[in-house]
């Protein structure tokens, strides 16, 4: 129950992210989100944060030491890509964000707020991706190649973890069918996806404003 309640808070959670990171970007038009796309994002974020999280619990309970070593290299990929993007682009250093803060306190910041994008990342895609070089911090402009690479890497590690549970799973899971929890997960993620790419092409508030929908990207 109480797992249940906290998956569900969880996904309350994402959805208003993702309906604030929607307003954000779009702050100059009057926003409207209809039921249909509350329901998209609600079964998006469910099957993908669900799926995830099950895929990182059956992994650590046959190989708990690897898991370690699975989240750390997440979170270092995802706390250090927003830097190495911000580098590349040969940005001045962001000095806007308080004017109280010295440029040590400003790092500081930068490192939390990038610290809390690589944490959502390793479960779910973020709702608004962080871009350093940006006065606001947020990238405006919808992504679709960064989205797409996000989702394939994501699927595949999945199911190379499935797969390491499977041939490392022990007699504790003796009673369990081991080959349909195996699709039933991928599948599941699969689900995840597809409610996302129904509410991008149809569901999206703003989806008049893209440059291309995300089916003609993919």
């Amino acid at each position: 129950i109480f797992m249940v309640l906290s998956l569900l808070s969880i996904v309350y959670g994402a959805l208003r992210c993702n309906i604030l990171a929607i307003k954000i970007k779009y702050d100059d038009y009057n926003i409207h989100v209809k039921p249909a796309a509350y329901l998209c994002i609600f079964m998006w974020r469910s099957f993908e944060i669900a799926t995830r999280v099950t895929v990182l619990v059956l992994f650590g309970s046959v190989l708990r030491i690897w898991v370690f070593l699975v989240v750390t290299l997440n979170f270092l990929v995802f706390f250090l890509y927003p830097w190495i993007l911000f580098w590349l682009s040969r940005s001045p250093f962001p000095e806007n964000i308080e004017k109280e803060l010295s440029r040590v306190g400003t790092t500081i910041v930068l490192c939390l707020l990038t610290f809390l994008y690589a944490g959502i990342n390793m479960f779910c895609w973020s709702a608004a991706q962080v871009e350093l070089s940006d006065p606001d911090l947020i990238s405006k402009s919808q992504n679709w190649y960064r989205m797409t690479v996000y989702y394939i890497v994501r699927l595949m590690e999945n199911a190379f973890l499935l797969l390491m549970w499977y041939v490392y799973r022990t007699d504790f899971y003796i009673y369990v069918c081991a080959p349909m929890l195996f699709l039933q997960l991928l599948i599941g993620y699969c689900m995840g996806v597809f409610f996302m790419l129904v509410f991008y092409q149809f569901c999206h508030p703003c989806k008049k404003l893209f440059s291309s929908s995300i089916t003609e990207a993919l």
